[in-house]
C-alpha cells in the first residue's frame, strides 16, 4: 500500500465527479482545480456525450470554471487534479493556463499526453512546464474506468 498523497482529498473529489459522469452515461473522468491553499475553484466531469461536444473534457470544463472564479485565464499557483491522464488537448490547456501542477490517477497508454504516449507538459520547447504528480489513487480510478468500459462492452453484445 502506497503512502498517502497530499492530493488524496482533491482526487476523491475528482472521483466523485467521475462517478457523476458515469451515471450520466459519459466516460468516468472527473477533474478539480484548486488554488495554492487547496480551495476548489472548479470541478467538472466529462460531458462529451451529454453535450455532443468533443471538447467537453472534464479538465477543460474545470479549467473554465476556475478561470471564471478567478476572473483570469492565468491559473498560476493552481493544481489540476484529474482521474485519468490528460490527452493532448487537455495537456496543452494545462500549459496554456500556466498551472503549477497536474496531478492524475490512472495513466492512459492509448492517449495520455503527460508522459504515457506524449509528454506535452514537460516539452522544453514550450514556455511553461507544470510539475506532474502521477498515480494518486490510481487503483480506485482505474477500477472505475475498467468497470465502466466492461459494462459498455457487455451491453453492446
Amino acid at each position: 500500500m502506497s503512502a498517502a498523497s497530499p492530493y488524496d482529498d482533491l482526487m476523491r473529489l475528482a472521483l466523485e465527479q467521475a462517478r457523476a459522469a458515469a451515471a450520466a452515461g459519459d466516460v468516468p473522468v472527473g477533474a478539480v482545480v484548486a488554488d495554492a491553499g487547496g480551495r476548489v475553484l472548479g470541478a467538472a466531469f466529462n460531458r462529451r456525450e451529454i453535450d455532443g461536444d468533443p471538447t467537453a473534457h472534464a479538465e477543460l470544463l474545470a479549467l473554465r470554471a476556475a478561470a471564471k472564479a478567478l476572473a483570469s485565464w492565468r491559473l498560476s499557483g493552481c493544481t489540476l487534479v484529474v482521474t485519468l491522464e490528460p490527452c493532448t488537448m487537455c495537456a496543452g490547456a494545462a500549459v496554456l493556463a500556466r498551472l503549477d501542477r497536474v496531478v492524475y490517477a490512472a495513466a492512459d497508454p492509448k492517449a495520455g499526453a503527460v508522459g504515457s504516449l506524449w509528454d506535452v507538459v514537460r516539452d522544453r520547447r514550450l514556455n511553461h512546464r507544470p510539475e506532474v504528480v502521477a498515480g494518486v489513487l490510481e487503483a480506485e480510478a482505474g477500477e472505475l474506468l475498467r468497470e465502466w468500459f466492461m459494462s459498455r462492452r457487455s451491453s453492446d453484445r
